[in-house]
């Protein structure tokens, strides 16, 4: 990788600093090999960043945490992809009758989200949003909903007869990943969120339904750093988390609808998205909402980039450019190697 290349990332990410962040790492890598780390600015417009600074992970939880436990569970033959949610959870028909592939997909046709937060706290909360009943017809359309995973958390949690944390830090440990928890609270080098209640969020879940849950959830809560995520994306990729014809079922399979395009829990790279513009549907990844994401080219060439963007303004969307020309710059620049599931 070339330092002209270097000072191209490096310019991107510092444009958002102050503005849309204040601070921010990011990790380049192959599986085993790290190509270029750097932290950026502040955590607070005080306390500089470092490498091992660690972020809220929003929605990136939906692919690191309950992705990985279904491939795990799926792996050893506790589900597979068309298991329906009545085959684990009471609930009634037509959710019952949706698919674990469409809850992965997005497609079950459950509305994004719910507000049941205001009136529910804890396991009570997760059995109110068990029972919410999709809005669509299941398998027609893609509606990115965080409800399809607090309800795999849910399976996943009857199936195993394990709290979701407890199963995801027995995947993660002995992988070394010791820096990646749900809603860890208070330390001196986790970045700040946005305002609840008055008081800063500082390791307590920047969503809502993570945090009335008890600050562990399916669709997001989880918080790591860039070092603990190359770890995860090399063992994933290297077939250590899960056998890698699984991962290669998870990552490759596309899941067409009317309006786009899914992998199984990973999203499928869409020009104009986080993903930018020189990833073909091979590609995979995810972002999350307090301005995290991770993508991997079809070859293993992995990106992944943290920040605390609300900690400025919460529903800060520029931040979508930079993704995109970091991700153009990086996925354009570093030459192919040959493809990982050949």
């Amino acid at each position: 990788m070339s330092e002209k290349l270097f000072r191209c990332v490096d310019r991107i990410v510092e444009e958002g600093l102050n503005r849309i962040y204040p601070g921010a790492t990011l990790l380049i890598g192959w599986p085993d090999e790290i190509v270029y780390e750097k932290a950026y600015g502040t955590l607070d417009f005080e306390r500089k960043t470092n490498i091992d600074t660690i972020y809220d992970l929003a929605s990136v939880t939906k692919v690191v945490a309950t992705t990985t436990a279904v491939m795990k569970l799926f792996s050893e033959g506790y589900l597979h992809l068309h298991d329906t949610v009545g085959r684990f959870l009471n609930v009634e028909k037509p959710k019952a009758d949706i698919t674990i592939l469409q809850l992965l997909s997005h497609t079950s046709g459950m509305q994004p989200y719910s507000e049941l937060w205001k009136c529910f706290r804890g396991r009570e909360l997760l059995e109110e949003i068990v029972k919410i009943q999709p809005v669509e017809e299941p398998g027609k359309k893609i509606v990115y909903s965080c409800l399809n995973f607090t309800t795999l958390m849910a399976i996943v949690e009857r199936i195993t007869n394990q709290r979701f944390d407890e199963f995801i830090y027995a995947i993660f440990e002995p992988l070394g990943m010791k820096n990646t928890r749900f809603s860890p609270g208070y330390a001196e080098n986790t970045a700040p969120t946005s305002e609840r209640d008055g008081k800063r969020l500082v390791g307590l879940a920047d969503d809502e339904l993570a945090y009335y849950l008890g600050g562990v959830s399916g669709n997001a809560g989880l918080f790591s750093n860039v070092r603990d995520l190359f770890t995860f994306m090399s063992s994933l990729l290297t077939g250590k988390i899960a056998p890698k014809p699984v991962v290669k079922l998870f990552t490759q399979t596309i899941v067409e609808a009317s309006n786009g395009k899914r992998h199984l829990g990973w999203m499928c790279p869409a020009s104009g998205t986080s993903s930018g513009d020189m990833l073909t549907e091979k590609a995979f990844g995810h972002s999350g909402f307090t301005g995290t994401t991770i993508w991997c080219r079809q070859d293993g060439l992995f990106v992944i980039f943290l920040t605390n963007k609300g900690f400025i303004k919460r529903h800060e969307e520029e931040i979508m450019r930079i993704r995109a020309l970091l991700h153009n710059v990086v996925f354009l620049n570093i030459d192919e190697r040959k493809e990982l599931f050949d």
